[in-house]
């Protein structure tokens, strides 16, 4: 029991000390009310003068936390100050309140994160589409670190040591870890591709093995491909990851047109310019597939061996169009040619071959040890060579 005699003039009534603690209590509700109600109104106001509003969500988010946490330092009070609870029942008001108070901490640490998560997506983002679907994962997995470090926290106030526990969590950890090997790699890959909007659906891509296909899903654990024979193709994204990926869509969906081709020696070079700039000039004016303000380019290449090669250049809305402006263009220049009696040479080679030389077709036909051909002797072998008999003098 407290003296109130020396303080009050009433000795030590039974009845003062829970009333004071009930003072203390009400004391305490109402700092909390007028923390709710009039104090944080005129923080929210003070923060409208602040350009983002950040501030405000975070205030907001704490507000409920606070007001608990000044409610239960109120009643920790009551009870400690004015009231002689003995040493067991002491111990257990503290671990009560030390848990309430890491419980109002979860409370506000939580808000707070789910705050700034929500105002990062809102104002932000991830490069791609798919990279914002990181947002909520994130969200979660804080969240839920967040309960097992409190719930831990807790633990050791109620006296359990945790280090058994941490120590198991690490162990079973690692062992799921190695059990989780491929999965978990799929995992962490896909975090990158979606992160780094690489591709997103809709984007026409080709790997290094000459998989090509229309992107359909990105998924934390795969990259699906529908391909131009309208087969799916699975591809996990610990293998996509590294892989050499060619995106049809990216930096800009036009496509460049760059073409080949080669006419004659005996062409008038000038004419052929004129023709080819004259089809890529009307093609870039009434085909709709075509970039205008891109323009038109030709250039001679080089002298082939049938032909003098030329190139052509120009470009497509996207990579679709590009197969119909390279289809009229082919056959606006074979048409044109057509009519102006420019020839495009097949490949053509011609072979020379001239007459071999005697002593050169025996020691070939010897290697192979083939007869000599009919009418031709070899020395040696019964030829007449006039040098057996003698001069016929008589």
């Amino acid at each position: 029991m407290h003296s109130y005699d020396m303080i009050f003039g009433l000795g030590d009534p039974a009845w003062l000390d829970p009333a004071f603690a009930g003072g203390i209590f009400l004391l305490s509700l109402i700092v909390a009310f007028v923390f709710g109600r009039l104090l944080y109104p005129l923080f929210d106001k003070l923060t409208t003068r602040i350009p983002t509003d950040l501030d405000a969500e975070l205030i907001k988010a704490v507000r409920r936390p606070l007001t608990l946490g000044i409610v239960v330092l109120g009643g920790y009070l009551a009870l400690t100050i004015p009231l002689d609870i003995p040493g067991g029942r002491q111990n257990l008001v503290d671990t009560a309140a030390s848990i309430l108070g890491i419980w109002l901490g979860i409370m506000a640490v939580t808000a707070v994160v789910s705050v700034l998560f929500n105002w990062y997506s809102q104002n932000y983002s991830f490069p791609g589409s798919q990279g914002n679907q990181l947002l909520p994962v994130l969200r979660k997995v804080s969240t839920a670190a967040i309960y097992v470090l409190g719930g831990m926290m807790v633990l050791n106030q109620l006296g359990i040591n945790i280090s058994p526990l941490i120590a198991g969590l690490g162990l079973g950890g690692f062992a799921v870890a190695l059990g989780l090997q491929p999965t978990l790699a799929n995992l962490f890959a896909g975090t990158y591709v979606m992160t780094e909007g690489v591709v997103n659906p809709g984007d026409y891509i080709e790997l290094e093995d000459g998989t090509a296909g229309y992107v359909i899903e990105v998924s934390w654990r795969t990259v699906r491909i529908r391909t131009w024979s309208n087969n799916l193709v699975v591809i996990p994204n610990s293998r996509f990851s590294t892989a050499i990926v060619t995106n049809y869509q990216r930096p800009v969906p036009p496509v460049n047109i760059y073409m080949t081709c080669g006419v004659s020696y005996d062409s008038d070079l000038f004419r052929v310019q004129e023709i080819c700039q004259e089809v890529m000039n009307d093609l870039l004016e009434n085909d709709p597939n075509a970039v205008k303000s891109y323009g038109a380019y030709f250039g001679f290449e080089d002298f082939g061996d049938s032909n003098i090669n030329f190139w052509l250049f120009l470009q497509a809305k996207d990579r679709l169009a590009s197969f119909e402006v390279r289809s009229a263009l082919i056959q606006g220049i074979h048409g044109r040619f057509t009519e102006e009696g420019i020839v495009i040479n097949y490949p053509v080679r011609t072979l020379y071959f001239g007459e071999e030389h005697p002593q050169e077709d025996r020691l070939r036909r010897a290697r192979r040890r083939e007869p000599p051909p009919p009418g031709r002797d070899v020395p040696g072998e019964g030829a007449d060579t006039g040098a057996g008999d003698g001069p016929d003098f008589g």
